[in-house]
């Protein structure tokens, strides 16, 4: 074994044993909280969505337990690597409530249903998800033959410099999925929404990001700032600055409004149809996964070539 690929192997390790960190830590409030007096939750009845009780419990034993499997085989399976993403996207789906928790803070919005301790448990919740994502990253780098440095397994000189077309339809769907989301709203009119803060301050976002960013990330004003921003016009815009929120609130509203339709599904009441909700969750459902989309070729587009393999 190389030295490159041992300190590469030793990383992945190390990786394997912060997520069984996490999976202990935070698998053991699941279990006092289950087993014993767990703090009462004013909003939702609990701190997560779907995964509670001994399901919650269950879904840290299956992140870490997954991730020293991942460590543990030397050759590409698909199945575990499905597993090992559906695990981690379970993980952000329970806690889905905290896309609107975040975005209040942006927005200054925060309601008076916060609740510190819910918040904190979302956000080790979402924390495990994104340690079992770079584990299977890294199994996925380690078992396929990619660059172990950026993943890449093209051929030097296949970087594009214009979008995709799949990425341009998948931005365009990300506005229309806002705009049917909207028109819905229009359609049933606006009394008897929700006044909570938290909830208003996503709507807002939603409004702001749904349309300028999707259509940034698969336009050129989306990598060199334009004439009409003061002080910035010309400049190459930092990647991560359409990245975060492109993956980051494109994977949340799929989290949020998916974990919506699922209790919708289960008979789930609500004050507006049924026909009104499938509309307006599968619009942001939409809206969500275009982004995600999107963002995945702004991300390969504008990559800088790799010291460690050139690519």
């Amino acid at each position: 074994m190389t030295t490159s690929a041992s300190t590469a192997r030793r990383s992945g390790r190390g990786l394997t044993y912060v997520v069984l960190g996490w999976a202990v830590a935070y698998g053991g409030v699941r279990l006092t909280w289950t087993i014993g007096v767990a703090p009462e939750f004013r909003q939702f009845g609990s701190d997560l969505l779907g995964f509670t009780g001994w399901w919650s419990v269950a879904l840290c034993v299956a992140a870490g337990a997954v991730a020293v499997v991942l460590d543990r085989v030397p050759a590409w399976w698909p199945a575990l690597a499905g597993v090992a993403w559906t695990v981690a996207g379970a993980l952000v789906a329970a806690a889905a409530v905290l896309l609107p928790e975040l975005v209040g803070f942006l927005l200054f919005t925060v309601g008076p249903y916060f609740e510190p301790i819910a918040f904190a448990s979302r956000l080790g919740c979402v924390t495990g998800a994104i340690l079992l994502a770079l584990a299977t990253a890294r199994y996925q780098r380690r078992t396929r033959g990619d660059c172990a440095a950026c993943c890449r397994t093209v051929s030097p000189g296949t970087r594009r410099s214009a979008p995709a077309r799949w990425a341009r339809w998948a931005a365009y769907a990300a506005v229309a999925g806002l705009v049917t989301r909207f028109a819905a709203q229009v359609v049933v009119g606006f009394d008897g929404l929700t006044h909570d803060a938290s909830v208003i301050g996503l709507e807002i976002g939603l409004l702001l990001a749904g349309v300028l960013l999707p259509l940034a990330l698969v336009h050129r004003w989306g990598e060199i700032w334009p004439g009409w921003v003061p002080l910035l016009a010309g400049r190459t815009i930092p990647r991560l600055v359409l990245l975060v929120p492109g993956f980051g609130l494109g994977a949340g509203i799929v989290a949020y409004f998916g974990m919506g339709m699922v209790q919708l599904s289960s008979g789930s009441v609500s004050q507006f149809s049924d026909a009104f909700l499938w509309v307006a969750l599968s619009s942001y459902c939409l809206l969500g996964l275009g982004l995600v989309t999107a963002s995945s070729d702004y991300h390969l587009r504008t990559r800088s070539a790799c010291t460690t393999c050139g690519r």
